[in-house]
């Protein structure tokens, strides 16, 4: 039965890692490396990241600066990063890419926070999810006679609180992301 929580467990912590790491990749009014995450460039055939062909650094906040290491590739990092949908134009002098970060409108901010939500929202359904698949174990479990009812009881009530703990950190996570966008 330990396994069935600790698998349980697992995966909700990589859902929650998941949802983090979607966050980061938000645009959110100030440079961030990992808005670039998501941005892969044709480099010889081989889509290749571009933190792995480039120095990437913020610079005053509102500026990423990226300096590949083969200035060759300035043009195709360029155009991998106009075909993203990061919503930046790039600006590259033959040697440095610059990405400008705009301030967020009212508007903007808003959008965001409801992408925030909704993106939430569906790191709760995936957590719901797991509680399912772990509920029916234990009902499996209990239909093959490996547990008795007592212990099928207290499963599920351990079960439900897990569940609970990690939706309210999914819950913290997307309210401090959404003060972070809306504070800018």
């Amino acid at each position: 039965m330990e396994t069935v929580f600790n698998t349980m467990k697992e995966k909700m912590t990589k859902t929650v890692a998941a949802l983090e790491k979607e966050y980061a990749s938000m645009r959110a009014g100030r440079a961030s490396a990992a808005v670039l995450d998501k941005v892969s460039v044709d480099y010889y055939g081989v889509p290749t990241p571009v933190q792995q062909m480039a120095a990437i650094s913020v610079n005053e906040g509102r500026i990423l600066v990226i300096q590949p290491w083969d200035v060759s590739t300035v043009n195709a990092i360029t155009k991998a990063i106009q075909a993203s949908e990061i919503g930046i134009n790039p600006q590259n002098d033959g040697k440095v890419i610059r990405l400008t970060f705009p301030p967020l409108t009212e508007e903007r901010r808003k959008a965001l926070t409801k992408d925030v939500s909704k993106t939430a929202e569906e790191s709760k359904v995936a957590i719901r999810s797991i509680r399912r698949d772990a509920m029916d174990k234990i009902k499996a479990m209990k239909k093959n006679s490996e547990i008795t009812e007592d212990d099928q009881k207290n499963a599920e009530t351990k079960i439900q609180k897990i569940t609970d703990d990690f939706i309210k950190e999914i819950d913290a996570v997307a309210e401090k992301k959404s003060k972070e966008i809306m504070e800018i």
